[in-house]
């Protein structure tokens, strides 16, 4: 467009209406349907959608991989090497929903034949039903809903060092078989080495599939720390000394495991110097023992509250334990409220607090500075420590 001055530039809005004007004396009756932006935005952002398990496989001793297809053979919605999809699981009366990393590559789910995308869990110590029941229940042919592309924890090569060190433990390898896939496909511009802890050299998740992928630029190195003498590779655990073997020059340090680990690694790589901005931690779900944080109240360990659940004009009055989130209280009543990453980041269960007193889980709050001031929290990160009422988003 030519410039042709501020006064004949300012003064030309009169032209440009007399043209619009004349354009539309002239125009079609019939209305334009056609949205082709539209179209791209429900393609790529579809919200929920129906996803049908065609297969399940081992994938170590103690975990399955579970692959999804959409029923109408359509192609998933693209997403990121280390974000995760939150499945809806139906148990009883309650609709539950779990989210889970992504083990498969974003560019299978976008293939012309077939495209999936897959996750694996492993099979709980006694604290993750769902994680037993997709383990023992789950079978070709169940269908679920779910939603995909979450979460903040990928690749971003304006943010991130070329070279990514991931440091995994357990199944927490997962959002690195992602990256490890794409990588390999050439879909995917960095260069990764894996440090993957595990306990027991017979229960490595998805070994075989990684070692597959090694090359120039993926590196896969298992450390132990189980008691086995005849292991050749590396030994104990995730350490600041083990680290500084294999991080070369400058690297981003991408971490997924157990919260054990979490808080292990944070004293480690603060040993090492490395700057905040260099560290990227993955979500780690509910606390396992909100009791064990700093600021917990003695003494409510063993208390229940009845918590008022405030629904438009609906109200329900429930239980709820001092030592579990709102969010499993409500799932324990059958209260259905939509969660996603289950670690107060993604604020899908952002509720507002009435009345009442609770404890905001320190390492899962992510609420915004403005709904601390004005009284909501997320759900799935607060412990009550009063009776309590809340209102809930309705569905």
């Amino acid at each position: 467009m030519k410039v042709k001055g501020f006064l004949k530039d300012v003064s030309g809005a009169s032209r440009v209406t007399k043209r619009r004007l004349a354009a539309f004396s002239s125009a079609s009756p019939v209305p334009v349907t056609a949205d082709p932006i539209g179209d791209v935005a429900r393609e790529w952002h579809p919200g929920k959608i129906d996803l049908v398990v065609t297969q399940k496989r081992p994938a170590s001793k103690t975990s399955v991989t579970l692959r999804f297809e959409r029923p109408d053979g359509k192609k998933l919605p693209p997403f990121y090497a280390g974000q995760y999809i939150v499945l809806d699981f139906p148990i009883g009366d309650s609709l539950i929903s779990r989210p889970y990393s992504i083990s498969s590559a974003p560019f299978e789910a976008r293939l012309d034949d077939h495209p999936f995308v897959e996750i694996t869990v492993r099979r709980s110590k006694g604290d993750g039903f769902i994680c037993d029941h997709i383990n023992d229940n789950v079978k070709p042919g169940d269908t679920f809903r779910g939603q995909m592309g979450l979460g903040q924890f990928y690749y971003e090569p304006l943010r991130d060092a070329k070279h990514v060190v991931a440091l995994a433990g357990g199944v927490g390898i997962t959002p690195f078989a992602s990256m490890a896939k794409e990588v390999a496909h050439g879909t995917l511009d960095m260069d990764l080495t894996i440090l993957f802890g595990s306990v027991s050299s017979d229960d490595i998740a998805l070994k075989e599939e990684l070692e597959q992928l090694k090359s120039d630029r993926l590196r896969i190195v298992h450390v132990l720390s189980g008691d086995e003498p005849d292991w050749p590779g590396e030994r104990g655990f995730l350490s600041a000394e083990l680290i500084r073997k294999y991080a070369e020059g400058d690297c981003t340090f991408f971490i997924c495991g157990p919260q054990v680990m979490y808080r292990f690694l944070h004293g480690e790589l603060d040993k090492m110097g490395i700057p905040a901005r260099r560290i990227r931690f993955e979500v780690f779900g509910q606390a396992k023992d909100i009791t064990q944080f700093a600021g917990y109240p003695e003494g409510m360990a063993d208390k229940t509250f009845e918590l008022t659940v405030v629904r438009g004009i609906h109200e329900d009055r429930i239980p709820a334990r001092a030592t579990e989130s709102i969010v499993v209280a409500l799932e324990r009543a059958g209260i259905r409220i939509e969660t996603g990453c289950r670690s107060g980041e993604c604020g899908f269960c952002r509720s507002k607090l009435l009345s009442g007193n609770v404890f905001i889980c320190p390492e899962n709050d992510g609420r915004r500075a403005a709904d601390k001031d004005f009284g909501y929290i997320h759900a799935c990160a607060a412990y009550p420590l009063s009776d309590c009422r809340v209102r809930i988003p309705i569905e």
